[in-house]
């Protein structure tokens, strides 16, 4: 059996603030029974909204944890609640297990990704409050932060009634300023490659600092060696990307789960506050 909880290997770049990093040991297993997930090169099997994965243990455990990679769960290891698994477990919910108290389950199960989408805003603001060169907004991402994190704490009917859409075009608005406060202290011709399709593109060695990435889909792009320095990496999609030798250091709202999806070795440089994935 396995001695680590259901959740995968969970990340580790949540900044300073250590609500915002996942603690398995207070979450009841809300990402291995709340969402669906089909079968593909991610998951071996599918599995409907609210239904259990069949590899979690009555003690909320994952029984396949620590070959999670080689039986076909890939997407298990790249999934970040960024703490709101033991958000709404221990507070919105107050500790009730869905298992001990089933009428609590349904309930949960909704909340637990508008949660989780607020605490990846929190992630994301937290992150922009560092950001030097952005310093002319962080009143007003201090409060958007103290807003958020206070929705955080609402009872689950005001939860599940929140317009989660509403407020992340909100935060947007304020992180794309900061982004571009930041870019702007990289001097030359930036490439503004926002959402584009970069699936299996050609970028080895190429000068992508200060860039406007958010959104791109690099899936399978070839980036060895690629300068990504102060570009902005903004749910970029990194899966099966090939990192090694890049320097991400400086990217701006790159998480942790985007490297995990990504390959890499040694000689990838990213920002301190993340860590090179195990399997690299």
């Amino acid at each position: 059996m396995s001695d680590k909880p259901a959740h995968a290997e969970p990340a580790a770049s949540e900044g300073g603030n250590p609500g915002l990093r996942a603690d398995c040991e207070n979450c009841f297993a809300l990402c291995c029974v709340a969402p669906a997930f089909s079968a593909s090169t991610d998951f071996a099997i599918n599995k409907n909204a609210g239904q259990a994965c069949p590899n979690l243990q009555s003690d909320f455990r994952c029984g396949i944890h620590t070959g999670l990679r080689q039986q076909g769960f890939r997407g298990c290891t790249v999934y970040d609640c960024f703490g709101a698994g033991q958000k709404v477990s221990q507070i919105t919910f107050g500790g009730q297990d869905w298992r001990q108290a089933p009428r609590t389950a349904r309930q949960m199960f909704e909340v637990f990704p508008i949660v989780r989408d607020l605490h990846e805003l929190l992630w994301y603001l937290t992150e922009a409050l560092t950001l030097q060169p952005a310093r002319s907004l962080h009143g007003e991402l201090g409060l958007a932060l103290e807003k958020i994190e206070r929705l955080t704490h609402d009872s689950p009917d005001a939860l599940a009634k929140l317009d989660v859409a509403a407020l992340r075009r909100d935060v947007n608005v304020l992180l794309l300023r900061a982004s571009e406060l930041v870019r702007a202290e990289v001097r030359h011709k930036k490439k503004d490659r926002r959402g584009a399709d970069l699936i299996g593109a050609k970028l080895r060695g190429a000068d992508l600092r200060g860039a406007n990435l958010r959104g791109a889909y690099l899936i399978g792009a070839d980036l060895r060696g690629a300068d990504l320095r102060m570009a902005d990496l903004t749910g970029a999609d990194f899966r099966d990307a090939d990192l090694r030798g890049a320097d991400l250091t400086g990217g701006i709202f790159l998480i942790q789960s985007q490297l995990d999806a990504a390959k890499g070795d040694t000689t990838t440089k990213v920002p301190p506050s993340l860590t090179h994935p195990a399997h690299w």
